[in-house]
């Protein structure tokens, strides 16, 4: 975990060797060492991205932190890439930042950032670990105690797969030529590798995987960039910026005096805008308003940027006009049941598939038994509309925590049955349904399947309150490779031999469009119909660049 200030330096140049050099107010140079994470800098822009360095005259010092699980097996469940959390005029802004960071911590559990502004300056805090974990000794919250915060940017992220590290969290604070800079990003740009390569060909230094930089570097070269020191010229460079990307963001930028929130112009990734006292909370869901008590406005549209600042708060559309393609996996899996997520309850979506799939699919049992957390929901309908009783056959663990991954196939189910445990009385002897929310790689739903047999279930039917997952997200989701889709390789019978159920029937995509009505073409279903919006470039460096 690290913790910045100003740094009292301006962006030098690039020598002959491609290592970036600095001087500082008086002149004297600094060198990054090549082998650290040195910070990005775009030649001749005054760009400065800051990374876990301490840099003093003549010298530099600090250390990378990357966090690396060898022999981690692949993931069985599509995650969510992050959370995004904009405070602006609330007393007490880092505090009810943090705890809408809280709320959102089922959105990303690799890394917690936080920005808070004085006015003056930014202060930048960030780390891997959960929030609890980054800001356990009041680092950024201390800062609205030695200076009056006036608002903040929080991030939590869920990371790639490959590389952990600090230097992939966000926010990313950044020294352009009229001042600091702050960003955090929730989504994925299908055209990031494209730009990427462009901006390094014109000179720029890329210190991180994220697609987020991508969006900096692009504000940094911006037609606006040479504009005069307003905040103004910033809402431009952010509208100039989001014109050149493709795909799915729903981000914030700040600078020391104002806030700016958008989401792009399919509004792929969910935000919405609270009112807390004479303030403003935005965040990913409305869970986080609950949390710290602000009462629900709106959604932040389609394509608009919502800005706010002393003047108040105003809003515009950059952007071309699109139908909305909103991600239909939020109500799937994705959002807290507690949130709205695209004018919609997470929670009555999810017991509605339920009840949907239990009248297409008829099977004699004698329970229905929920994998939890997010197939209670889906289980409770399923229960209601066949009759079939609903028992807590499976429990899961609140404490485990993070376990590192044991090389035996012995040692990775032992694993599984730290998190989940069967309640014998409940399954022994009985013919279950039980209820989960999506397949992904089938690993997990076998290691269930065997795990109630072994506790003396007659018979296990598996239920999945989705359609089958034939197709990767390029919108913000951290998937598998298409290939890896256990449904995209498998019909229906060979995957319930896999997964080595009695029957697996899944919620049909037709039910799903019905459930949706006439909203049903603004949902993105890509995952389930292969159609997409946006199509993904062909580029594997897109793929390695995303930052979710």
């Amino acid at each position: 975990m690290d913790t910045w200030s100003p740094m009292d330096v301006t962006v030098g140049f690039v020598g002959l060797t491609g290592i970036p050099q600095r001087r500082d107010r008086k002149g004297s140079h600094l060198c990054v060492d090549h082998q650290l994470p040195f910070p990005t800098l775009f030649h001749g822009q005054g760009f400065l991205l800051r990374h876990p360095l301490r840099l003093r005259r003549g010298r530099t010092s600090g250390q990378c932190h990357v966090v690396r699980c060898a022999g981690e097996p692949p993931l069985d469940k599509f995650h969510e890439e992050c959370g995004v959390v904009g405070i602006w005029n609330v007393d007490h802004a880092a505090q009810v930042c943090y705890y809408a960071l809280h709320a959102l911590q089922h959105r990303g559990q690799e890394g917690a950032g936080m920005v808070v502004t004085d006015g003056k300056n930014l202060y930048e805090t960030k780390g891997l670990g959960l929030v609890s974990e980054v800001f356990r000794d009041g680092n950024a919250l201390s800062h609205g105690e030695e200076h009056k915060v006036v608002a903040a940017l929080g991030h939590t992220r869920y990371s790639t797969a490959g590389e952990k590290s600090v230097k992939n969290v966000q926010p990313f604070t950044v020294q352009f030529q009229h001042g600091q800079v702050a960003i955090a990003h929730n989504g994925n740009l299908t055209n990031a590798g494209r730009l990427r390569r462009e901006l390094e060909r014109r000179g720029s230094i890329f210190t991180s995987s994220s697609d987020t930089e991508v969006i900096l570097h692009l504000m940094a070269t911006s037609v606006y960039a040479g504009a005069s020191d307003d905040s103004n010229s910033v809402v431009r460079r952010v509208a100039d910026a989001l014109n050149r990307v493709e795909g799915a963001y729903s981000l914030g930028v700040m600078i020391r005096n104002q806030l700016v929130m958008a989401r792009d112009p399919r509004g792929f990734r969910p935000l919405v805008l609270g009112r807390l006292g004479d303030g403003f909370v935005f965040s990913s869901e409305t869970c986080s308003l609950d949390i710290v008590g602000a009462e629900l406005m709106r959604e932040v549209d389609p394509g608009e940027m919502v800005v706010v600042d002393a003047q108040g708060i105003r809003s515009q559309f950059p952007f071309p006009g699109l139908r909305r393609q909103a991600c239909v996996f939020e109500h799937v899996y994705f959002a807290r049941p507690s949130s709205v997520v695209f004018g919609r309850s997470v929670y009555l979506s999810r017991y509605r598939f339920g009840e949907l799939l239990a009248q297409v699919d008829k099977v004699n049992a004698d329970v229905v038994v929920p994998v939890p957390e997010s197939g209670v929901p889906s289980a409770l309908g399923y229960s209601k509309a066949s009759g079939i009783p609903l028992q807590t056959g499976i429990i899961r663990s609140h404490y485990i925590g993070r376990t590192f991954i044991q090389p035996s196939q012995d040692m990775r189910d032992i694993g599984v049955k730290l998190k989940l445990a069967t309640v014998r009385s409940v399954i022994e002897g009985k013919s279950l349904v039980v209820v989960d929310d999506s397949i992904v790689r089938g690993t997990t739903s076998r290691k269930i399947v065997r795990m109630l047999r072994e506790n003396g279930a007659r018979e296990v039917h598996f239920r999945i309150a989705c359609p089958p997952i034939i197709g990767s997200c390029y919108y913000g989701v951290d998937t598998p490779d298409t290939e890896q889709l256990i449904s995209h390789r498998l019909s229906l019978e060979e995957t319930a031999k896999f997964i080595e159920a009695d029957s697996l029937a899944f919620l049909p995509l037709e039910a799903m469009h019905d459930f949706l009505g006439a909203e049903a073409s603004t949902f993105c279903d890509a995952c389930f119909s292969g159609k997409y919006a946006i199509p993904p470039e062909n580029d594997k460096l897109n793929s390695e660049t995303s930052d979710l």
